[in-house]
């Protein structure tokens, strides 16, 4: 099947810029906008970043204040990670996830490991695929995929509520009042 031969190669092929290829620049918003598209894998979904959404990761504490208009390396690594987290967590939980990021790691580090599981993951789905994969049996790679989709999350959940546990940030997992 041709499209899932192109989604294999998509998966197995598109990366973000390491933090060496982030640039080293500061950039305004709309350029923020402009670069971070590039950087996630994207299959026109429509779920986009958006100046408004950057807004309200840095008023929920996801990411630190522009300096100025401008926003450097740091903040295009953080981006590049809420794109992906953003799937599949809510902002709470990426929220204890990054805490604990910065008190364990210099943001360089931390990045370091996202592009390594990202790549580790996708490199992972990209070889399930099977291009010669029927119509007929289309339905059973979705469901697949899709229950794979669902364990990984309910361990996800789990293991971040140990997580923020043990590292004293279970208040950040608590709905606001």
């Amino acid at each position: 099947m041709e499209e899932l031969a192109e989604l294999k190669q998509e998966l197995a092929r598109q990366r973000p810029d390491d933090w060496d290829g982030l640039p080293d620049i500061p950039l305004y918003m709309d350029q923020v906008v402009s670069y971070l598209s590039r950087q996630i894998p994207d299959f026109g979904d429509g779920d986009a970043l958006t100046p408004a959404m950057i807004n309200n990761y840095i008023k929920d504490g996801l990411l630190e204040r522009a300096n100025g208009k401008k926003y450097g390396q740091e903040h295009l690594a953080y981006l590049t990670a809420i794109c992906a987290l953003k799937q599949v967590m809510s902002v709470r939980e990426m929220k204890v996830l990054t805490t604990v990021g910065r008190e364990m790691r210099a943001p360089d580090r931390q990045y370091e490991y996202f592009c390594r599981y990202l790549d580790e993951a996708m490199a992972d789905t990209a070889q399930r695929l099977n291009e010669d994969t029927s119509d007929h049996d289309l339905p059973k790679l979705v469901l697949d995929l899709a229950m794979r989709s669902y364990a990984n999350m309910l361990a996800c959940r789990q293991a971040l509520a140990i997580l923020a546990k043990r590292t004293g940030h279970e208040d950040l997992l608590k709905k606001k009042k």
